[in-house]
Formats: C-alpha cells, structure tokens, sequence
C-alpha cells in the first residue's frame, strides 16, 4: 500500500508542477478566455514568481519520491514528463495529436501505478482506459468550440480546430465512449474474468456504468452545461459520484 500512496504523491507532484508550466505557456490566451481567465495566474491572483517557486518544490518532492520506488516507475514518469512537455509547447495546437496525446497522459498514469507496484497490466485495462479519456479529451475540445466565438473558417487561437470542427469532434467522442464500453464488455466475458470474478455476472453492470457517466458528459456538454475538464465534473457532480460508488460496489461484490 506505501508504495502506491508514494507513486501516488510523486506523480501528483509532477503532474502539478507541469499544469503550472503550461498555464504560463498559455497565460496570454487565458486572460482573454470567458473561463479560463479566472484562473490563479492568469486573473493576477497568485503571481509568477510564486509559480515559479511552487514548480520548482513540487518536481524535487514529485522526483525525490519517485527516487524510493523501482527504476520503472521513474522511467515512466520521466516518460510522463518529456510528453507533458512536448505536449504544453506543440501538441496541444495539433489537430487531433492534442486529444490523443491526453489520452495517452491519463493512460500512463495507469502504468506508473503498475510500474511502482509490480503489477501486471493487462491489454483490456489499456485499450479501455485509451478509449475513455479519449472521449473525456474530445468533450474538452468540444466544450472549448462551443464557447469560444470565433468567425468561421479560422482556427481558435492555440489549437488546431474551427467551429466547423463541432459536429465530427462530438461523434468521435461518442464512437470513443461507446468503444470503451464495447472492451469492457467483452472483457467481462473474457476467461480473465471467470479467472479472477467467483460471481462473474455481477460485475457486468460497469459496462452500462461506464456508458451512463460518459454519455451523460455528453450531453451536458450539447447543452453548454459542461465544465471546461469533464474529469474535475465527473469528480464533483454528485450523481456521477454515486454512479462510480455503485460500480465499485459490484466489483467488490463480485470478487467476494
């Protein structure tokens, strides 16, 4: 259990310490952002300096944390952090790059928790996570096209879509969810399952679980009622948190 606590806190450190990097990479576009604006540094509420100072404390205690737990872990979160980068200085202004590269952050994190642990992780727990913060990421840019107005024909400043772009970005967030449903279905009538599950039938409802919260996002999103990060939503809407308990739930049940 230390060791995924550890991993816990040194990827968090990390992962902190690179979202104030790229919020000073964008602080010109947040000052003009309907939201985004109201962020710390760019509405003037904490200064760069204090960033800067608060950047530099998080990667020692993120680094010097990883240093306690096996090679692999630092070589994924080291992995985790060139990406980050690449990501806040190019691939966030790439067309379709952007979401991918999200995607793949958020599955990462997947295996550092394996990596610090010693854990096995399997092509099913992949292939469903890829699919999931895919759709998650296409719901931000969504979000992002809705809300910004722009003319059309021209680019919203930082990225790599046009208003135009709406429609194909929701429905490939919707095939997105629905393939991260599809995976874990057909994991649930995997061998794995009947392996690891003594009540195997009870953990089949995570696949309708899955696609209630991210359809759900979805739909909030169509009708301008979605937060800019659908993740922070999902953590803080009551109802989803109750949808995840529920899940959780028959997992356990499940593995009884």
């Amino acid at each position: 259990i230390w060791k995924c606590l550890l991993a816990f806190v040194s990827f968090s450190a990390v992962a902190s310490a690179i979202y104030i990097l790229n919020d000073f990479f964008d602080l010109a576009l947040d000052r003009k952002h309907l939201t985004k604006r109201n962020r710390p540094f760019a509405s003037g509420a904490l200064s760069i300096p204090f960033g800067l100072g608060s950047m530099m404390v998080l990667l020692a205690m993120g680094v010097g944390a990883g240093l306690l737990l096996p090679i692999e872990f630092l070589g994924v979160l080291g992995g985790y952090m060139v990406i980050t980068t690449g990501y806040s200085l190019s691939f966030k202004r790439m067309l379709l790059i952007d979401v991918l590269t999200l995607a793949g952050l958020y599955t990462i994190r997947v295996l550092a928790g394996a990596a610090a642990t010693g854990v096995d992780v399997s092509f099913w727990l992949l292939a469903f996570s890829i699919f999931f913060f895919l759709s998650l990421a296409l719901v931000k840019r969504f979000v992002e096209l809705r809300t910004t107005a722009i003319p059309a024909g021209e680019r919203i400043a930082g990225r790599g879509y046009r208003t135009e772009d709406q429609e194909i970005v929701a429905q490939a967030g919707m095939a997105s969810a629905f393939s991260s449903a599809l995976v874990l279905a057909l994991y649930m009538d995997s061998a794995a399952v009947r392996e690891l599950y003594p009540h195997p039938w009870l953990v089949w409802p995570l696949a309708p679980i899955v696609l209630y919260l991210t359809i759900r996002v979805w739909i909030l999103a169509r009708r301008d009622q979605m937060h800019d990060d659908p993740v922070v939503f999902i953590i803080r809407d009551w109802r989803s948190q109750i949808v995840v308990l529920i899940g959780a739930v028959f997992l356990v049940v499940g593995g009884w």
